[in-house]
């Protein structure tokens, strides 16, 4: 993928996966947001990524916005009410790194 359209960047590590958000501008001067999830799967001997993309327009990025927002509310309050997200948090601190994405390239 040409990554000369790229505007913004984060990067979310997250154990063996790491999710790439990215901000791209099209040939026609529009914006549209990439949500990549990077997992590493063993193949053989050897470790490789296996990628998958979400492009999102942004005509359609309050809808989606919204939608997760109330997908994460649900999830909080009605699924797991018990469970401790920030304790969760903690326990992963050495494994989880957000960035800005200026240390990282990907194709």
């Amino acid at each position: 993928m040409d990554d000369n359209n790229l505007i913004y960047s984060k990067k979310v590590k997250a154990g063996k996966r790491i999710y790439f958000l990215d901000v791209k501008m099209n040939k026609q001067q529009d914006y549209y947001l990439v949500l990549t999830e990077s997992r590493r799967v063993q193949n053989g001997d050897n470790s490789v990524f296996e990628k998958s993309k979400m492009i999102l327009h942004k005509e359609d990025l309050n809808k989606f916005s919204e939608a997760f927002q109330d997908i994460i509310d649900h999830i909080r309050t009605e699924l797991l009410p018990d469970f401790d997200f920030k304790q969760s948090n903690k326990k992963e601190e050495k494994e989880l790194e957000i960035s800005d994405g200026s240390d990282f390239s990907y194709k």
